[in-house]
């Protein structure tokens, strides 16, 4: 796994799923806000006139030469829910998100939200 500090290092870079097949583009990181680690990440889909940002656990993540590899496979991560470019995920919908990838979901300390953009 990758350090926090290090991802905007990682911005603009392909993301692959485990058998090397290019998903999109690297776009931000939202963080766990209960422990500051890297949860998920927005990857870059679509097609040029209508890219949308995915999102994916990085449970299981690895980092190679020029990509952020995956363990979730392409079709899965284009199906999963999604926010426009200039969208933001909605504290209501993150139990949703967790849902779509069989992820249990807690909300933070006295009730916060569980994912921060990084």
């Amino acid at each position: 796994m990758f350090e926090a500090e290090d991802i905007r290092d990682w911005r603009g870079h392909d993301v692959v799923d485990a058998e090397g097949h290019k998903i999109g583009t690297l776009e931000a990181v939202y963080v766990d806000t209960t422990t500051d680690l890297p949860a998920f990440a927005t990857v870059v889909t679509g097609l040029p006139t209508k890219r949308r940002l995915n999102f994916v656990p990085l449970d299981g993540a690895t980092v190679k030469p020029g990509a952020l590899k995956v363990r979730y496979d392409k079709k899965r991560v284009k199906d999963s829910p999604s926010i426009d470019t200039d969208g933001e995920l909605v504290a209501e919908e993150e139990p949703k998100l967790f849902a779509y990838y069989g992820l249990s979901y807690q909300r933070g300390p006295a009730g916060a939200r569980r994912l921060g953009r990084r």
